[in-house]
């Protein structure tokens, strides 16, 4: 077993776990400040009941151990709750469980970027039930398509997800994910968007009604994710060597690119940079990043961010023209970025991409595997958040959404003073 690349997996694992407290602080700071706890339980409340389903079951959902589209038949049954990876394969580079951890944290902060469509109107009881079924039938089986894998004995590749592997056997090239721009933030942006239409729009719903309370605790998150994203991206490669280097840099320069083309979009279209346009800059240069890291030289990735910056600055306006009430742009930052990256690789990855190898064969599909999870994540949580809208009740009375939601849900405020309740 090797000793550095098990523990720079785990360093990674918890680098990636830490980035869902920074999505807290994140979506805590951009909504009014009644509603800061609640924000902010959803994405705690994912840690934990996530933490907890990947564990009894969802590893075994994900990582089956053979090729198929995740029914019980290709389920490894001897997973759950994890009893058979106690033990260290002789030979293996690294634990089983190490690998766990990683993936885990994958799975809760997919999950908990869903909850900023939602914000200052949702039900916690409502949300984690969404989040369990959400996870169990959907994210769990993406994350299969995506970074399901196998090795024969002789290290040969033996099976893998249709979307990274199953398609290489079909068109000679598979779509490139290497860290999550399927898996995490087309599927993420997706349920983020069906929830915003199933709960409607936030009473007195209008640009500039809703404006961030904490800018600065919209920064600290920003630079919490980023820190984190490191593990997120680098630790993808799950070994400590040239490609985690190449990943590691792009995961400086993208984010970088795109927090100063957020800014000058921002500048002409409203005459002012701001900080909270800086944050979701470089979080907008993350998710783009995040499935190229490993497939473009630092350059290519430059102008990713350039675009990806640019790009989701002016996609966050789509809901005031189409109507939705995506509340912290969701929608305008992980779609939209997670599509630019994905698309993007089709034509500047390594080798394979178009202005490389002359065909369009990459671009391809890339595009089938964003569309195929889009519509997959799309319709089921659309279909999951309906039905408990419809049951148990989704979005909170109207009357406490005004008030602030905070003490109604929770019984907590975000800021008391001395001697007056804020």
């Amino acid at each position: 077993m090797d000793q550095g690349n098990t523990a720079f997996i785990l360093i990674a694992a918890a680098l990636v776990l830490l980035m869902t407290p920074g999505l807290a602080f994140f979506y805590g700071g951009l909504v009014k400040a009644k509603s800061v706890i609640s924000m902010m339980m959803l994405s705690f409340g994912a840690m934990g009941l996530i933490g907890v389903l990947w564990v009894v079951y969802g590893y075994a959902i994900a990582f089956p151990g053979s090729d198929g589209l995740v029914a019980p038949w290709s389920i490894d049954w001897s997973a759950i709750g994890l009893e058979s990876l106690l033990e260290v394969p002789e030979g293996a580079a690294y634990p089983p469980l190490a690998f766990v951890a990683f993936q885990a944290t994958f799975a809760i902060i997919t999950v908990a970027l869903v909850s900023g469509a939602i914000a200052d109107r949702a039900k916690f009881g409502s949300w984690m039930i969404f989040a369990a079924i959400w996870a169990t039938i959907v994210y769990f089986p993406v994350a299969s398509w995506v970074f399901n894998f196998g090795l024969a004995d002789d290290g040969s590749f033996a099976y893998g997800g249709w979307i990274t592997y199953g398609m290489q056997e079909w068109f000679g090239v598979g779509a490139i994910d290497f860290a999550g721009g399927t898996a995490v933030h087309i599927n993420a942006g997706a349920a983020a968007l069906a929830l915003a239409l199933v709960l409607g729009k936030r009473v007195g719903f209008q640009k500039g009604v809703h404006v961030p309370h904490n800018p600065p605790f919209v920064l600290l998150g920003a630079g919490l994710l980023w820190f984190g994203w490191f593990g997120f991206n680098a630790g993808s490669e799950l070994a400590a060597d040239g490609t985690a280097a190449v990943a590691f840099v792009n995961t400086i320069a993208a984010p970088a690119a795109a927090l100063l083309a957020w800014l000058v979009v921002e500048k002409i279209k409203d005459g002012k940079p701001t900080s909270v346009g800086a944050a979701s800059g470089a979080v907008a240069g993350l998710v783009a990043i995040t499935p190229a890291c490993a497939s473009l030289t630092p350059i290519w990735a430059i102008v990713l961010g350039l675009i990806a910056g640019a790009v989701c600055a002016l996609a966050i306006e789509l809901k005031y023209k189409w109507g939705f009430d995506d509340s912290l742009d969701v929608v305008g930052i992980h779609l939209v970025g997670g599509l630019l990256g994905t698309l993007y690789l089709g034509f500047f990855a390594n080798e394979t991409g178009l202005i490389y190898s002359g065909n369009g064969t990459q671009l391809m599909v890339q595009a089938i595997a964003a569309v195929a999870v889009l519509v997959y994540s799309f319709v089921l949580a659309y279909v999951i958040g309906f039905a408990i809208e419809k049951t148990v009740g989704f979005r909170v009375k109207n009357e406490d959404e005004v008030a602030g939601i905070d003490t109604v849900v929770h019984g907590e405020e975000g800021y008391v003073l001395e001697g007056a309740r804020a």
